[in-house]
């Protein structure tokens, strides 16, 4: 018989969660635990260690040691060392510091490698599907589709059409939509459920978390029965979902957002989009380009918080296609029937069989008990963080799209990444000061640092350059001109503190303006950078050269 003593314990459940921790230990034959008197006793196979008895007690939140061990003592300088990070073990046991993750996406995935990495344990807590957002329902789907889109697009019309043939190719949803799934699911395998099946200091537990108090979470878990998890630091990366606008009647109809426009196996004939960011451009666009007639409602313009360029140039390219971009429209009752949308608008009626909504999306954080851990969100109910990822109560932290953060799934997971630092006791903060952004749209839109209009409102006095396509080489060799790209500097000494590029590959380029910025370099110096001819990339240099000289008087490469 093999006696513990058990810490962490708080009620009867803890000690039946405990006792089933250890029945399913191999080699166990029973084993009794006692609350009030925080002790287990254990009838084991004599091949049973305490080191696997106090980890099966690990994973699911408590702390066991023999019961003739005595622990350090806790004093007031420990607890606060503990609770502000002082390494990946607990002072007064040395047991791995024990770590919550809720969620399972972008943030949460970082957060528990680099925690384990750092010699934490880890129970991270999925209430869906592993992986959260971008592998599953956003990113990773969303840009198959518009690659697919983009080759059906090429195939019907092209600047090289008048030597060769242009064929209209038969769109077979159902079949594009397998092979997107089936990659979908490889990655989701790969990246996601074997890293973690494979990790022994990871414990996943299938549910819903909501806090009880600052230090324990309840898992309401998916078969059906309710588990204790005792942290000593918390993430919370529970992400985001698409927003639904107050559009009356909207609630009533078979509206799509974007999770069920990426998982359709039809095309619609007749597609309306309401929304003018992202993600209404993006699909709007695919599903164009595989034969949907496609209209845009824009509350004001595309990417009306850009620079007004942009949206100018995506617009002027959407309407090239075919695509109706309806400005300052909104709608103010939608209504289903027959097969049929119909939406009221401002300038009268608009029907179609299918309706997307994508006007943005609102943070996971509404069932997690927050005020009951006396973490707080903002007026949108985003959680309040610092640079370092602490909300108001200081071991717990927040990730991602559940923040104030900006919704990108690099920023989730170099947010996580830096959490978990924290919580073992480093310092490490995101600075988003030169952060890209790229939309997938064709021309893609790829913005850097500071627009114009941001810089002044931020009192910099600034100087702007804007090139035009045509007289990038790489894109008069494409027969594709279509945009810009534009430097923001600051007035004096031209350092370099913004770009924005609407170009054919401007996601490609758009780090290589990161770079710039983050290392403080002027527009002379980046003129003075050797570019590849016949790239994109060399935009950036021909842009940067039209502060001193004028490039449509340079020869093809010239430096």
């Amino acid at each position: 018989m093999i006696q513990l003593k058990i810490a962490g314990m708080i009620c009867d459940s803890c000690a039946a969660h405990v006792k089933e921790a250890l029945e399913q230990e191999p080699g166990v034959r029973a084993a009794s635990v006692s609350y009030p008197k925080a002790q287990a006793a254990v009838e084991t196979d004599p091949s049973v260690t305490l080191e696997a008895l106090t980890a099966a007690v690990a994973r699911v939140g408590y702390r066991a040691r023999a019961a003739g061990a005595e622990a350090t003592p806790t004093g007031l300088l420990d607890k606060a060392l503990t609770w502000f990070g002082a390494g990946a073990k607990r002072e007064s046991d040395e047991q791995p510091l024990h770590v919550a993750v809720i969620g399972s996406g972008g943030a949460a995935m970082a957060a528990t490698l680099k925690a384990v990495e750092q010699g934490a344990r880890v129970t991270l807590i999925e209430r869906g599907t592993i992986g959260g957002t971008c592998v599953n329902v956003g990113c990773v789907p969303s840009k198959i589709m518009i690659r697919a889109a983009h080759i059906a697009h090429l195939r019907q019309a092209s600047p090289f059409d008048e030597g060769i043939t242009a064929t209209p190719p038969a769109i077979l949803r159902d079949r594009l939509l397998a092979q997107q799934q089936a990659r979908v699911d490889e990655l989701r395998h790969a990246k996601y459920e074997n890293v973690l099946a494979g990790n022994p200091s990871i414990t996943v537990l299938r549910g819903e978390a909501r806090f009880k108090d600052d230090r324990h979470l309840i898992v309401r878990l998916t078969e059906g029965s309710e588990q204790e998890v005792a942290f000593d630091r918390c993430l919370i990366a529970t992400g985001a979902s698409p927003a639904v606008p107050s559009i009356p009647g909207l609630k009533d109809t078979p509206y799509w957002t974007s999770t069920e426009a990426l998982a359709s196996d039809t095309l619609p004939k007749r597609l309306a989009v309401i929304g003018s960011s992202v993600v209404a451009a993006e699909l709007a666009q695919a599903f164009a380009r595989l034969g949907s007639q496609v209209t845009v409602l824009a509350r004001n313009t595309l990417f009306f918080r850009e620079d007004p360029a942009i949206g100018e140039a995506l617009t002027a390219a959407f309407r090239a296609e075919g695509i109706d971009v309806r400005e300052h429209t909104q709608a103010s009752r939608v209504a289903h029937g027959d097969g049929e949308f119909v939406l009221t608008t401002e300038h009268g009626e608009l029907r179609a069989d299918q309706l997307l909504v994508a006007t943005g999306r609102t943070p996971n954080t509404r069932n997690l008990g927050l005020d009951t851990a006396g973490v707080a969100v903002n007026a949108h109910g985003a959680i309040v963080i610092d640079q370092g990822m602490h909300t108001s109560v200081p071991h717990i932290y927040a990730a991602g799209d559940c923040t104030e953060q900006p919704q990108f799934v690099y920023v989730a997971a170099a947010a996580g990444t830096r959490a978990a630092i924290n919580m073992t006791g480093g310092n490490a903060a995101l600075d988003l000061s030169a952060m890209p952004s790229v939309v997938f749209t064709d021309p893609q839109v790829a913005t850097v640092g500071l627009s114009e209009a941001q810089a002044h409102h931020d009192g910099i006095e600034t100087d702007t350059r804007v090139l035009t396509l045509d007289n990038v080489p790489r894109a008069l060799a494409n027969f594709d001109t279509r945009g810009f790209i534009k430097l923001v500097v600051v007035e004096r000494g031209h350092r370099l503190i913004g770009v924005q590029a609407v170009a054919p590959g401007a996601g490609e380029l758009i780090q290589t303006a990161a770079i710039a910025i983050r290392a403080g370099m002027t527009a002379q110096e980046l003129a003075d950078q050797l570019f590849p001819y016949l790239t994109m990339v060399e935009g950036l240099k021909l842009a940067a050269q039209t502060f001193s000289k004028d490039v449509k008087q340079l020869s093809c490469c010239a430096g």
